[in-house]
């Protein structure tokens, strides 16, 4: 079975999915998602004990050898995000039942675990694939899932920000393919390895040109860097809690990998970053995203919309990483990947929490509750404390790993940005604190009770956004070894 994990962490969860659909009933739907999450992270788990030291793993598809036939590679890149969408996966399967209960009506309850499997396949399929072409096939049940999930929002508001979604999604799909398209024009390959062996002999080919920029575009669009993001504030914030949480933390995340796996293993750095003004234009766009976003975050008047402006800005930081084109630069890059994905599923499963208890998350509402709610907010401070980059919190030490790796390029400018950005996000979290706990509390509220459930996965998300800025060791070593198999040099 340890051979056929590559292939099992895809397909079990895309076998449960139409289980969802025939066994309707909200319990045994929970169940079977439950079963699909847990087996998927059983499988990364395992992929990643065997990839930390370097080795890579080949699973070719009905045995035909690549370039030919398909294969899945897992390698020290992609197997921390294997982990990581896994994860949340899991804690959503425990957290997303009663909050569904109350926010959907039990004829969707179905549905909408099918369609839960359906993203989570397509979000691994894009991590786990070799082949070009499977990227875009994957990115498409995971956006196609998406839209609808997004669009099962309690407020008529979800259907008009599925849409835009769908509409900005598909643009960026269609840049992908045509990127995919042109690089298979030039090298008649969509094997993945294959395309890396055969880019460089091409030079400053203009097909190979296009095929960068749109691939780079494509994926921009669907990671919402700005000012291509204009589709994630109303689907962050006007879905179901359940799918802003799983989306938040997951959907650009894998969209950033697939930009680095791109520009870094198939197009190669020295390709990709010399043709084309990627570092200059990438670090302006991550500047712009870590000011525009945070501004924004300040200025909005919902909870989950400070939220989802404030991701716009957190971005913003991995795109500057990732524009560095060093070692130093794609590690900080990733870890923050990784620790943005727990504070911001931390934040998205505490208005969750708010959502079931008062049936709304605007400012206005939450005033005072701080008194009322006292863990749960006390939960929001934590993690908003990773978001401001305050000391020994997840997100201080991928922020000083960025700013260290800034610094060594000295790109001193960028670090200015990254320190706006951090005040600015100190403004917005304190909004939220300020209203919690310094203004008097509605007379005669009474706060319903939360299920257990969904507090200790905002605990423990909470927690882990403490743990891990203490204890570095494992989101660091994750980091190091995805930046050395991205530039393709020893761990």
């Amino acid at each position: 079975m340890i051979v056929h994990l590559p292939v099992l962490q895809v397909v079990l969860p895309l076998l449960c999915a139409p289980l969802c659909v025939l066994f309707r009933t909200p319990r045994v739907a929970a169940l079977i998602y439950f079963i699909a999450a847990a087996s998927a992270f059983a499988c990364a788990v395992g992929l990643n004990l065997q990839t930390l030291d370097g080795i890579v793993l080949h699973y070719r598809l009905g045995g035909w050898s690549p370039p030919a036939g398909i294969e899945y590679v897992i390698d020290g890149a992609n197997a921390p995000l294997l982990l990581l969408v896994s994860l949340i996966a899991l804690l959503v399967s425990v957290y997303a039942p009663r909050s569904i209960a109350s926010e959907l009506e039990p004829a969707r309850v179905g549905l909408f675990f099918a369609c839960m499997c359906l993203c989570l396949t397509g979000l691994l399929g894009i991590a786990a694939t070799g082949d070009a072409f499977n990227v875009f096939v994957f990115l498409e049940i995971s956006s196609l899932a998406s839209y609808a999930l997004i669009a099962l929002g309690k407020r008529r508001r979800a259907l008009l920000a599925a849409f835009q979604y769908l509409v900005l999604g598909t643009i960026g799909g269609t840049f992908l393919l045509i990127g995919i398209g042109l690089a298979y024009a030039v090298t008649g390959t969509l094997n993945m390895a294959d395309l890396a062996q055969r880019v460089p002999e091409l030079g400053e080919n203009r097909a190979l040109i296009g095929a960068i920029a749109f691939v780079t575009i494509g994926m921009a669009i669907k990671a919402a860097v700005f000012p291509l993001h204009a589709w994630q504030p109303g689907a962050y914030s006007e879905s179901p809690s359940a799918v802003g949480l799983f989306l938040s933390a997951t959907g650009s995340k894998i969209a950033l990998y697939t930009l680095c796996r791109f520009l870094f293993t198939i197009f190669g750095a020295s390709v990709a970053f010399q043709i084309l003004p990627l570092s200059q234009i990438g670090l302006l766009v991550g500047c712009a995203g870590m000011i525009a976003g945070s501004l924004m975050a300040c200025l909005q008047t919902d909870f989950k919309r400070v939220l989802a402006w404030s991701s716009i800005g957190q971005v913003g930081y991995i795109v500057a990483g990732i524009s560095l084109a060093t070692s130093e630069g794609l590690t900080a890059a990733y870890l923050h990947i990784l620790n943005h994905a727990l504070i911001k599923a931390a934040l998205f499963a505490a208005a969750g929490v708010v959502m079931l208890r008062l049936g709304g998350t605007d400012l206005q509402s939450i005033a005072g509750l701080g008194r009322l709610m006292p863990w749960t907010f006390a939960m929001i401070v934590v993690a908003g404390l990773g978001l401001i980059g305050v000391p020994l919190s997840a997100g201080f030490v991928s922020k000083w790993a960025l700013a260290t790796a800034l610094i060594d390029s000295g790109q001193w400018l960028v670090l200015v940005a990254v320190l706006f950005s951090s005040l600015l996000a100190l403004v917005y979290v304190g909004r939220i604190v300020e209203a919690a706990w310094f203004r008097e509390p509605q007379a005669g509220r009474t706060p319903a009770a939360v299920p257990r459930a969904m507090t200790a996965v905002t605990a423990l998300l909470a927690i882990s956004t403490i743990y891990f800025g203490i204890d570095t060791r494992l989101p660091l070593a994750l980091a190091q070894t995805a930046s050395a198999a991205l530039l393709g040099v020893a761990p």
